[in-house]
């Protein structure tokens, strides 16, 4: 007699019950993945060069487990290592950010918009858009001035503090005084709020349909830009995001 090796049968599902399903995309972590990331945002804060040592000491990791990580980030080209053996940021970051900043399509609208504030104000301009619980300057133009704020495309920056950041939150559902001030206002003005010595204003750039498609803004020292002078730019700042508005559908 031969035996035959048969499968048992997985339980019957209950009719009117769905299969379970994972955590959200979201909640679900790869602590490697994550290890690694922190390598990247080791050199969030502009700097260009790391030695090892000060790589795994921002990642708060131990310099074997930095050392690997930075391996396989080196063969992705999202890391470099020079010959004097410090590590600095790769192409692919670079290659990315274009096809976040093109997914927007926005950049021959914006970018003359942000010429025009800033040789209006004299003061940077920047265009961000919210992304999740943080804000991205997606184009900045530079103030022509020697002391200026200096803010990379790119930059990720928090959603609780900064006139641009009230902004986005205020017609994206903020629930706060501050948030429903900037929509009776239709301008944000940031005093020392995001760092002590800076200060900017910004106001909503909307697309068809009245969506929200960024905020619009100068920014700069305090020595310069106090509250009397914010006051004096903020008409400015939104004199040039309606026109973007209109430009773009809004």
């Amino acid at each position: 007699m031969t035996s035959l090796d048969v499968k048992p049968e997985a339980p019957a599902r209950r009719r009117g019950r769905p299969a379970q399903s994972g955590p959200p995309a979201a909640d679900q972590r790869v602590d490697a993945v994550e290890r690694a990331l922190t390598l990247l945002e080791a050199f969030a804060d502009g700097t260009k060069l790391l030695t090892l040592t000060e790589l795994s000491t921002r990642a708060g990791l131990y310099p074997s487990t930095a050392l690997r990580l930075a391996g396989s980030l080196i063969r992705f080209g999202y890391l470099a290592r020079g010959a004097e053996g410090s590590y600095r940021l790769g192409p692919t970051p670079l290659r990315l950010g274009g096809l976040y900043r093109a997914g927007y399509d926005l950049a021959e609208q914006v970018r003359p918009a942000l010429v025009r504030l800033v040789a209006r104000t004299g003061e940077t301009g920047g265009f961000y858009v919210r992304d999740g619980d943080r804000r991205i300057c997606l184009f900045r133009e530079p103030s022509p001035r020697p002391i200026r704020l200096h803010i990379e495309e790119g930059a990720a920056m928090p959603l609780d503090r900064g006139a641009s950041a009230h902004v986005l939150m205020a017609f994206t559902g903020g629930t706060l005084p501050v948030h429903e001030a900037v929509r009776q206002a239709g301008i944000a003005t940031s005093i020392g709020e995001r760092d002590r010595e800076t200060a900017a204003v910004a106001a909503p750039v909307f697309g068809r349909a009245g969506r929200l498609l960024g905020a619009l803004g100068v920014s700069g020292p305090m020595v310069r830009l106090g509250v009397s002078e914010a006051e004096r730019m903020a008409p400015i700042v939104q004199e040039e995001a309606r026109a973007l508005s209109q430009l773009l559908g809004g």
